[in-house]
């Protein structure tokens, strides 16, 4: 399940919004499908049918569930400001969070998986280092000394930023190793997705457990 996939299935599961799931196999090419072009012609993930209404892009996705349905106002502020920003953060992770992480979680898992070939130290390091950089930020410009990213309580920044960072995990690669106050956001927002979170990452968590055997090992 990809990352923002991952986000709409625990909002979807944390607000009990009844909805029939469709999965598409991608290492198949069903994203590239005749039928699925016809919802999405940019043959991408997620996407969703309402009633024939057919929305693409996780983050508008988001935005109409939480409008279309009667679900806690903490996921999306009605007031101005709050609402503002998570905005901010959706806006941001885009070029940051996002494409920083999902490059780490390429370098490590994917290409050697492809390639059979060893980690590239340089290119690691570069990736590391800007991942680095983004989770600076996410301590010093959104989360500060609050308990979420954008306040005291959970909101779709959060939700999507999880499920962002969890995916570096995969490699055996803790993100909050020496970020205590990261740490412990990331489990709060645990708690609050429990169990929808751990039950959709737990591919990642296997992942995770076979990559640590094998560092074990060396």
């Amino acid at each position: 399940m990809s990352q923002p996939s991952r986000a709409i299935f625990q909002f979807l599961k944390a607000n009990n919004i009844v909805y029939k799931d469709h999965p598409i196999a991608i290492r198949k090419g069903e994203h590239k499908s005749d039928w699925f072009l016809k919802i999405n012609p940019m043959g991408k993930v997620p996407a969703i049918n309402d009633n024939g209404f057919i929305l693409t892009e996780s983050v508008a996705i988001l935005k109409y569930l939480a409008m279309r349905y009667v679900v806690p106002d903490h996921w999306y502020p009605s007031d101005l400001q709050q609402r503002a920003r998570v905005d901010e953060y959706m806006a941001w992770q885009h070029t940051n969070t996002r494409p920083r992480a999902f490059t780490l979680f390429r370098i490590e898992v994917i290409i050697p998986h492809m390639t059979g070939k060893p980690v590239d130290k340089a290119t690691l390091d570069k990736a590391v280092s800007q991942l680095d950089d983004t989770l600076d930020m996410l301590q010093t410009m959104f989360l500060k000394d609050q308990l979420f990213l954008c306040g005291d309580n959970i909101t779709f920044a959060d939700l999507l930023a999880v499920n962002e960072l969890i995916l570096c995990l995969a490699s055996g690669r803790d993100v909050t190793k020496g970020r205590p106050k990261l740490e412990a956001w990331m489990n709060r927002v645990r708690e609050k997705l429990h169990p929808h979170f751990d039950n959709s990452v737990a591919m990642i968590y296997k992942m995770r457990d076979r990559a640590r055997m094998q560092q074990a090992r060396l």
